[in-house]
């Protein structure tokens, strides 16, 4: 069965290309105008991701990022304006699952779309896989973060960050690397992605988020995981 994908813009022509191009592509596309009629349609239809631009009408796409998130867990793709760096960052807090900054390509849109599917569709592990990191048990089959038994808050997209770090312990990663195995796509442009991750990562694994020792960055090369002693 086609998935189904969200298509929000306000943009008649830019809405309609994409639904097009999605469609070539073998998705079943439902559109939308404006917030209040995205998440209508998403609650009618359940569809298996979402396009959202940030700049919309009636409601907007930061605030149908914050409603979305509350009530699923369906994969978000923000199209964000090319100076609005803090509409990202303040959409990925908010649970957004990627970004792409316009104007943008269809064959990236499409990837990052494909990538972003592809995660939903993988099989959950049987039993619980459960590892130490510190003070810290890390529940891998559950995406769970505990501290003493209690839960740590952390977004999904840093948790599967951590879990890729952990299977890797030691070896140094670059932004470029991380995207490709996290996110799943290979893009050398939006390298800011990683950053705001590893941020968000290391204020929930760190004893000093300011001075990093677990999740330490190579200078001109990238990230490592260091298993605390």
């Amino acid at each position: 069965m086609a998935r189904t994908i969200l298509v929000v813009d306000d943009e008649p022509t830019l809405r309609e290309t994409l639904a097009e191009a999605l469609e070539v592509d073998g998705y079943r596309v439902i559109t939308a105008a404006d917030g209040r009629e995205a998440l209508e349609r998403f609650r009618a239809l359940r569809p298996d991701l979402v396009v959202l631009d940030l700049m919309l009408p009636e409601l907007s796409g930061i605030e149908v990022c914050r409603i979305l998130r509350r009530e699923s867990g369906v994969p978000i793709l923000m199209l964000t304006a090319k100076s609005s760096e803090i509409d990202k960052v303040l959409g990925l807090e908010l649970g957004a699952d990627d970004y792409v900054t316009k104007p943008f390509s269809l064959r990236e849109l499409t990837a990052r779309i494909r990538a972003l599917l592809r995660r939903t569709e993988q099989p959950v592990a049987d039993a619980p896989s459960m590892t130490a990191l510190g003070d810290l048990t890390v529940d891998l089959a559950g995406h769970r973060l505990m501290r003493d038994g209690l839960p740590v808050p952390v977004k999904p997209k840093v948790f599967e960050l951590l879990a890729f770090l952990l299977g890797h312990p030691g070896q140094v990663f670059s932004r470029e690397r991380l995207l490709e195995q996290v996110w799943g796509y290979d893009y050398a442009g939006e390298t800011r992605t990683v950053d705001v991750h590893v941020h968000w990562l290391r204020s929930a694994v760190e004893p000093d988020p300011a001075v990093p020792t677990v999740i330490q960055t190579v200078r001109g090369v990238g990230y490592v995981l260091r298993r605390p002693a």
